[in-house]
């Protein structure tokens, strides 16, 4: 399967109410694992790619360690791979772009790109991140890919206390809009558990809509019953495959 192909395939596998379904990876090894397992598509996450090659989240790994990481993964499976950027090292809309164009070259045909700042508080604003995302899909286009953008906004992450979620979602609501509008594939809502809000959410965007599995989250069968098009696990296979690892090396001895 091509690059352009792969790319195709990925955008069709996200369907409301029919969610693919993916078990974020870290490395060509786990990648295989899961491909083994059946998956349709492989993701990574960037946590547990920058914890397994020492380092911490938040745009820590050097991006060429990441770019090296993601050309393995692509080359030890043969369906689709989308790569948890962040915030695209930068945060100038054309360095951002251009630091796609790498992970584009990698034979990737997604990313999740967040609106949080990357070492700082808060959110970018909607107008320099629409910026941000025009600029991605004007570079992939220009590339021939059609690039599945993610656009993730980390306003219910960002905030702890659930309670405050509903306060959120018209905000969500309007970055899921202008997002689109920009050239955004899908929206991502780390954070987010309450069914009510996640099925509002669903039903007010024309793109795809991501959620989280996580403590608390609907299952996967209310998730599509809420509309949502695709389900991720970010960390937690990492977390939980070191933490058995872990434990087998002290059952040893």
């Amino acid at each position: 399967m091509t690059q352009a192909e792969k790319a195709k395939l990925f955008i069709a596998l996200h369907v409301s109410g029919v969610p693919l379904v993916l078990y974020n990876i870290w490395d060509a090894g786990s990648a295989e694992a899961v491909a083994g397992s059946g998956a349709k598509a492989i993701a990574t996450g960037s946590w547990s790619m920058a914890a397994a090659q020492g380092y911490p989240d938040g745009e820590a790994i050097p991006l060429d360690a990441v770019e090296l990481v993601i050309r393995q993964i692509t080359r030890s499976v043969d369906v689709p791979v989308t790569v948890d950027f962040e915030g695209t090292y930068a945060v100038e809309p054309e360095q951002g772009a251009a630091n796609v164009a790498r992970i584009i070259g990698t034979g990737a045909v997604g990313i999740n790109f967040e609106d949080g700042i990357v070492g700082g508080d808060g959110l970018h604003d909607i107008a320099l991140q629409c910026r941000r995302i025009e600029a991605i899909r004007s570079r992939a286009e220009a590339l021939g890919v059609a690039l599945f953008i993610n656009a993730r906004t980390d306003l219910f992450l960002q905030a702890a206390d659930a309670a405050l979620h509903p306060t959120l979602l018209d905000a969500a609501i309007e970055r899921a809009h202008a997002y689109t509008e920009a050239g955004a594939s899908g929206y991502f809502a780390p954070g987010l558990v309450d069914e009510d809000l996640i099925g509002a959410l669903c039903a007010a965007s024309s793109q795809p809509v991501n959620i989280m599995m996580k403590v608390g989250a609907p299952t996967i069968a209310q998730l599509a019953a809420l509309g949502v098009s695709r389900v991720s696990y970010g960390p937690m296979p990492y977390v939980q495959a070191m933490q058995r690892l872990g434990q087998e090396a002290s059952d040893a001895g």
